[in-house]
């Protein structure tokens, strides 16, 4: 079975270890330019989540939430021939915006630059504004668990 299978299904994590480690499995099968919509509640994991992602798109620097600079740009390693510059994480956590609207002075469609992934934090905040193909991901806390599961 393969993650977004397992994903569809609903994966349950005890650590954050393994919350990375499910999400670095994922980068791999995720199609060019893709965007991920992170639903949950604050606390669940969605920052763990990226970070996990960022390991699996070669991406060795810290990453963290950008709740106050709204988001944060990490360049992942370039292809196994070389060629290209690698793919470009952005991460967007949209929890201080009021509207979709906002986004446009950002001029985040500048820095989308294929091949990219987009992790967004709290997308019902700018659901108007996510592409109609966007991955969505509920991300839950049941007692000691964590569930992550793909719409």
């Amino acid at each position: 079975m393969t993650v977004i299978e397992k994903l569809r299904l609903g994966v349950s994590t005890g650590t954050a270890a393994e919350t990375r480690s499910l999400a670095a499995s994922l980068a791999p099968h995720l199609p060019a330019d893709a965007t991920l919509a992170l639903h949950g509640d604050l606390g669940v994991g969605k920052t763990t989540f990226v970070q996990g992602l960022a390991r699996g798109l070669g991406i060795k620097g810290r990453v963290t939430s950008p709740t106050f600079t709204v988001y944060a740009l990490h360049r992942g390693k370039p292809s196994e021939t070389g060629s290209g510059a690698g793919v470009l994480l952005m991460h967007l956590d949209a929890y201080r915006l009021e509207s979709a609207e906002q986004l446009e002075s950002l001029l985040l469609d500048d820095f989308l630059v294929s091949p990219y992934c987009l992790a967004v934090e709290w997308p019902e905040k700018i659901a108007a504004w996510l592409p109609g193909d966007a991955w969505h991901l509920d991300l839950r806390i049941a007692g000691d668990r964590h569930s992550i599961t793909l719409r």
